[in-house]
Parts: C-alpha cells; sequence; structure tokens
C-alpha cells in the first residue's frame, strides 16, 4: 500500500473538519479563561486526527464490503478499495491501529484532565465505528447527519474546551451549535449527491426521503442560521466583536459557494466539486471566528 491509497483511505483532506472544530475549541478556551496548555493541545490534536481517521477507514470498509461502494456507481477516484483494488482487511487494520493510538493518548489525556475523559472518548470512538459498522449503521439512516454534526461538531468542542480549562459550560455548547449545523450540512450534500447509489444500496438517509428541493431549502436554511448564530453571538458578547467583519465575509463567501453547488446540481457525476464547495463553507466558518479571535488577542 502506498502513502496516497492510505491517505485516500482516510480521506486526509476532510480532516480540515475535524481539526477545525478542536482549532476553534481550543482557542475559545483561551478568550473565556486564558489558559493554554501546550502538551494537552498537542496529545489532544494527534488522538483527535487519529480518531477521525480511523472512523473514515472503518467508513471505508463497510461501504465497501456492503456493496454500497462499487464500480458502477462510484466515481471517486479516491476509492480505492474499488477501483485500485486494496485489499479491504487493509481499511480494517489501519482503522484499528489508529484507534488504538488514539486510546493511548487518551489515558495520558486522563491522567492530566480527569479520567471521565476516557468514558467520553471511548463513547465517541464506539459511535466512530457504529456510524458505518454494527448491525445498524447510523449512516444508512436518516440520522447520520444529526450524530455527525453532533460528535465532530458539539461534542468535539466542549472536550476540547475541557482539555484545556478542566471546565464547560451552556455557553460553550451553544457556541458549537453553528459548527453542528455546517457538518450536518456537508453530510447532506455527500448523501445529496449519493441518492441513488444509496437509494440502491437500501441506505434511508434524509436526501432519499425528503424531495430533493425541500433537501435544498434546509440546506440554505443551515448555513444562514450559522452564520446568523455567530453575529449574534457577538451581540451577546459572547465572543468579541472582532469577528464580525470576518463573519459578514465569511457568509457572503458561504452563500457563493452555497450557489454555485445549487447551480450545478447534486449528483454521482458533481461529487467531487460540490464536496469542494461545501467543504470551503465549512473553512469559510472557522476562518472567519478564528481570524476574529486572533485579531482579539493581537489588540
Amino acid at each position: 500500500m502506498t502513502i496516497t491509497q492510505f491517505n485516500r483511505i482516510v480521506e486526509i483532506r476532510t480532516k480540515i473538519i475535524s481539526m477545525g472544530t478542536f482549532l476553534f475549541g481550543s482557542l475559545f478556551a483561551v478568550i473565556v479563561t486564558g489558559i493554554w496548555s501546550w502538551p494537552r493541545f498537542i496529545v489532544m490534536a494527534v488522538a483527535v486526527l487519529c480518531v477521525d481517521m480511523g472512523t473514515t477507514g472503518f467508513n471505508s470498509y463497510f461501504d465497501f464490503i456492503s456493496g454500497t461502494d462499487n464500480a458502477q456507481y462510484n466515481l471517486e477516484r479516491d476509492k480505492v478499495l474499488v477501483h485500485e483494488g486494496v485489499h479491504p482487511k487493509s481499511a480494517l487494520a489501519i482503522s484499528l491501529s489508529l484507534f488504538a493510538i488514539a486510546g493511548v493518548l487518551g489515558i495520558l489525556l486522563a491522567w492530566w484532565t480527569s479520567f471521565t475523559l476516557l468514558l467520553v472518548g471511548g463513547f465517541c470512538m464506539i459511535v466512530g465505528f457504529l456510524y458505518t459498522g454494527g448491525p445498524f449503521p447510523i449512516s444508512r439512516t436518516p440520522f447520520g447527519e444529526l450524530f455527525a454534526g453532533s460528535f465532530l461538531g458539539t461534542v468535539l468542542f466542549v472536550l476540547s474546551f475541557y482539555v484545556q480549562t478542566l471546565s464547560y459550560n451552556l455557553t460553550t455548547i451553544l457556541v458549537s451549535i453553528p459548527l453542528l449545523l455546517l457538518i450536518a450540512l456537508i453530510l447532506m450534500v455527500n448523501n445529496s449527491c449519493d441518492r441513488v447509489a444509496d437509494k440502491i444500496a437500501g441506505r434511508r438517509t434524509l436526501s432519499i426521503l425528503l424531495p430533493q428541493r425541500t433537501i435544498q431549502i434546509i440546506m440554505r436554511l443551515i448555513l444562514i442560521l450559522a452564520f446568523g448564530l455567530e453575529l449574534l453571538f457577538t451581540w451577546l458578547q459572547i465572543i468579541p466583536l472582532t469577528v464580525i467583519p470576518f463573519g459578514i465575509a465569511g457568509g457572503l463567501l458561504a452563500w457563493k459557494s452555497m450557489r454555485t453547488m445549487e447551480k450545478r446540481g447534486f449528483s454521482l457525476e458533481t461529487k467531487g466539486p460540490s464536496m469542494n464547495n461545501v467543504s470551503h463553507i465549512f473553512l469559510f466558518y472557522c476562518a472567519s471566528f478564528i481570524g476574529g479571535i486572533l485579531l482579539f488577542l493581537l489588540l
């Protein structure tokens, strides 16, 4: 197996989602409490990356053996199990190894913070496995977007805050909601592009159960709500006012990306460009928040 094939099994390019949430939560801890620990930051960064890569590896493995990913309906060249003949057990071995590394790092973080962290982290890893594994994969249900958004958005954000400060509160959860929404949006775009193949594979995602026009309306509402909440948080003085110009600019760029996706349409043929666009939307949000915080810290 080559490094390129490894990167494609774990979909390394998509790790901006988990790492963006992690960085977001860690920086929010700084502006709220002024607390920062480089050792905890670095160890958790590696642990988060391992869990995310491992979860994606499980996704690659189970989607292949279940027939969801196949050469007839999957046009993504990055699916090396489908198009390059990489053995599915390689993906399984990679995922188990990454989860093992994350487990060891989790023990170290728990030693530094609280062993309750092990329970939460372990539960997150179980959900990561069950997302595409087990007898009733979450990704095959209408709840995939909710679970992905909740764990990659809210839970990861709160954990990142907690590892730095050893505390959390309702405000921390509220600030994570836009991330939850935008991660759900990413999954919704993915499932909208895959709806034909997913329906044949027996999935029951929202993009299959609801009319495509309804899904597009939901996508727009998610985008507006996410960036609207960011501005609301500045008005409530939960986050610095320096975020406002960045938030407005990020929102306008995000809307442009949304319109580009809508004009192109959502299908297997347009999945690659559409996933790039929706990933950019997430990046615009994270960049607007992080840029505003950095400006606040510099002033």
